[in-house]
């Protein structure tokens, strides 16, 4: 979550932030608070008192994850083959619409 902390302030607008467990810490909460910014991060394990997350929009967050992942098994995306734009577009539609039908 150290990270975060030099993105802060360069958030855009909005509405949840989804996240992973790895950046559940007090100080980022309240700072998202302070921005208008609900958060959706589930608690670490060791967490004594764990705060509560939504966990349909958490799953909804997963399915995008596993997404990205199926599309980094094609060797062209994934190692970014394609310089131009729009052939490294085209190749993310053929993919799409490949793991799609499968």
């Amino acid at each position: 979550a150290k990270g975060a902390l030099a993105l802060l302030s360069a958030l855009p607008p909005a509405k949840r932030l989804l996240a992973d467990r790895g950046y559940d810490a007090d100080w980022f909460c309240h700072a998202l608070d302070d921005k208008g910014i609900a958060a959706c991060i589930p608690a670490r394990r060791g967490r004594k008192k764990p705060a509560k997350h939504d966990a349909t929009l958490y799953k909804q967050r997963h399915r995008i994850e596993n997404l990205f992942a199926r599309l980094k098994d094609w060797r062209r995306i994934a190692t970014r083959y394609d310089k131009c734009g729009e052939l490294f577009l085209s190749a993310i539609c053929i993919a799409l619409t490949v793991v799609y039908w499968l």
